[in-house]
């Protein structure tokens, strides 16, 4: 056969199984991986062999519809915990869950409302003037909601209060509760924190947890409220109402024991409901958040909450799926962890249409990352250059429903807390190319930011700020579970400066995605994802671990962060 039909055969070979863009993806390498200073050869070439196209598979099979969402305690949760452990073996490493299996038990309980059984309706306090008549709201439409407890049924008759953010921040010197009863009552509070150029105040453009809608519901908790409605306005949440009601159209999970779920009505209302809320006291609503973002701002409204809640409850186990590469050291200290969710929505089997949250980049691509890690670190010891210290890697639970799973890691790591040195986590690279840039952010917060600042150098990558600093990224991942323990912790991710673009073009996909696809049915695996960024990421990761496993000292919080306190408290033994 000659040598032009051999090419002709392997190429029809090859198209049978590839479309022309993964042809063209496959034919363009990714740079060499940089010699970094304390990066041994042998792992240096085993962070070389981490391939793009086997995080395209494991990005396929665990976005694949018959996993149907990979919703927590579901067939298809167990059919991705399964596929992930398999390969963890595969590659040799040991098992790092409980009683020396690959699985970490996760308690949960999960709630579904059943929304054409749950009514919410709006009526005037009696004796109040300007309420009209009551005003009943649509589910899905204008608001959606979840009763933490799980009981069958929740009735609330309860006033409404007005609590600007909800936030109780001594740090600086904010209280939205101060002189206000909220026992027994709904509060009505403000999505995200205030607004602020000052980086001593709420962290200036940068959102803290004090503007989670998790930590809302938690102080609405804590201070005895029955209910909490958060006021959904796009510019403050990052995120349309879709990403809102697509993401608790579904089962809400907690953690078994969790003292903060206690509210009979975590909600959401749509800003027009909030609107006519603040109108029949005389006031505008933009007008009050503009108010409550300078001082507190609490007060009684005109409204009552009536509400029916009727929920399913079941109560299931799922597992975080955790496996080690023993070191060449005995002791665990300056243990590394690398973590990505592996969990998605599931289904909604209500919907028209497409029913199932597949979870492709969000976060099918932070495993595959993980998988590829684990590979690499396992090649290096087997091609006798093991890590200095232990690295763990963990697939976790939950994180679509509260950072659940990581939360449970947190409070139960492989080792102790103060033997984690570093965790580095992964969550939704879109596999659109290679990057030139890497955002971190949150490790300028740690002191291993000048090793992270010089190995983007060696890798040619831009660090770049948090593209958009108040959707407050940094506490809605995994990473966030770790650090509140005080483990140093943050994501890698790309940044928006990609080989063969403009600057704007990743900003552009990267809205393209949230408007489009994030927390959507569309968020599926495509032949003509290009997984070269998703593998460079993953590159960078391995020798950021490395030097950090390497580094004389354990890594810790820069002096007066949040975290530097549980970190104190942890390396105390305490």
């Amino acid at each position: 056969m000659s040598s032009s039909t051999v090419r002709g055969v392997l190429l029809t070979i090859m198209l049978a199984g590839f479309s022309v863009p993964v042809l063209a993806q496959m034919a363009q390498k990714l740079p060499a991986v940089p010699q970094v200073a304390g990066v041994p050869a042998a792992a240096q070439q085993a962070a070389e062999q981490i391939d793009p196209e086997r995080i395209r598979a494991a990005v396929k099979y665990l976005a694949d519809d018959k996993l149907e969402g990979r919703g927590p305690g579901t067939e298809g949760d167990r059919m991705a915990a399964k596929y992930l452990s398999e390969q963890f073996a595969s590659y040799g490493l040991t098992p790092a869950g409980d009683n020396g299996s690959w699985y970490q038990k996760v308690p949960l309980y999960a709630v579904r409302t059943v929304p054409d059984k749950t009514t919410f309706q709006l009526v005037p306090k009696a004796g109040s003037s300007g309420s009209g008549e009551p005003l009943t709201l649509k589910y899905g439409a204008d608001f959606v909601t979840n009763n933490q407890t799980g009981t069958a049924v929740a009735e609330i008759d309860a006033p409404i209060v007005f609590v600007g953010y909800g936030i109780r921040a001594p740090e600086y010197n904010w209280d939205d509760y101060k002189g206000v009863d909220v026992r027994g009552k709904v509060v009505l509070l403000i999505v995200n924190e205030p607004p602020s150029e000052d980086s001593g105040f709420f962290k200036g453009k940068a959102l803290t947890y004090y503007g989670r809608w998790t930590y809302k519901f938690e102080e609405a908790a804590r201070q005895g409220a029955v209910g909490a409605l958060i006021i959904h306005r796009e510019d403050l949440a990052s995120y349309p109402w879709q990403v809102v009601r697509s993401s608790w159209s579904g089962e809400k999970s907690y953690l078994v024991g969790d003292p903060n779920a206690k509210l009979e009505a975590a909600a959401w209302i749509q800003h027009d409901i909030a609107d006519k809320i603040a109108e029949a006291a005389g006031y505008d609503i933009d007008d009050v958040i503009e108010e409550a973002g300078k001082h507190n701002v609490s007060r009684e409204t005109t409204w009552r909450l009536k509400a029916h809640i009727v929920s399913e409850k079941r109560s299931f186990d799922s597992e975080n799926v955790v496996g080690m590469v023993a070191a060449k050291n005995a002791g665990p200290e300056q243990s590394v962890l690398y973590t990505a969710h592996f969990d998605h929505l599931g289904m909604d089997r209500n919907a028209t249409g497409d029913k199932i949250y597949n979870g492709a980049t969000d976060n099918a691509t932070g495993c595959g990352i993980v998988l590829e890690l684990a590979r690499a670190y396992a090649d290096a010891a087997k091609a006798g250059t093991p890590p200095p210290h232990r690295v763990y890697f963990a697939a976790v639970t939950a994180e679509e429903q509260g950072l659940l799973g990581s939360e449970y890691l947190g409070l139960h790591p492989p080792v102790p807390d103060q033997d984690l040195t570093l965790d580095l986590n992964y969550d939704m690279l879109l596999p659109i190319g290679v990057p030139m840039s890497a955002e971190v952010s949150g490790a300028e917060r740690t002191t291993f930011y000048p090793a992270v600042q010089s190995t983007a150098k060696d890798f040619d990558l831009t660090i770049q700020p948090d593209q958009f600093p108040g959707a407050g990224h940094y506490y809605r991942s995994d990473h966030f579970s770790l650090a509140r323990y005080g483990i140093p912790a943050f994501s890698i991710g790309q940044g928006t400066l990609f080989a063969g673009h403009d600057p704007s073009w990743g900003e552009q996909q990267m809205k393209q995605y949230t408007a489009e696809r994030y927390h959507q049915p569309s968020d599926e695996y495509k032949p003509e994802m290009d997984f070269r960024g998703d593998a460079r990421m993953a590159q960078f990761g391995f020798a950021l671990g490395w030097l950090a496993s390497e580094a004389k000292t354990e890594q810790g919080w820069q002096s007066g962060d949040e975290f530097a306190a549980p970190r104190k408290k942890s390396m105390a033994g305490q």
